[in-house]
């Protein structure tokens, strides 16, 4: 079974990610994956929540959520950074 498409949440505007996300499902991905981390985390929460409360209500449902953290940096200037991983999918009719 291959990876479902991942969509990197970053400095872009929600809306930006909101419709890579829908272009993915249209496309025909039964499920994507939202990924962000640090700062961008909210922004991700943020493309979920739209994606699963206005444009697709009952057509899509959050699968899993993932979080951790990333060490980002080397020697001096390395630090931990959290991540997130939101996967959603398309609801079983």
């Amino acid at each position: 079974m291959s990876e479902p498409p991942a969509i990197f949440v970053g400095r872009k505007s929600v809306m930006n990610y909101v419709l890579a996300a829908l272009l993915q499902f249209d496309s025909g991905a039964e499920q994507i994956v939202l990924k962000a981390r640090g700062k961008a985390i909210s922004k991700a929460v943020d493309v979920a929540e739209i994606i699963k409360r206005r444009l697709l209500e009952d057509k899509v449902e959050v699968k899993d959520v993932k979080i951790g953290t990333e060490l980002v940096g080397e020697g001096e200037n390395a630090r931990n950074v959290s991540i997130i991983e939101i996967v959603l999918g398309k609801r079983g009719e």
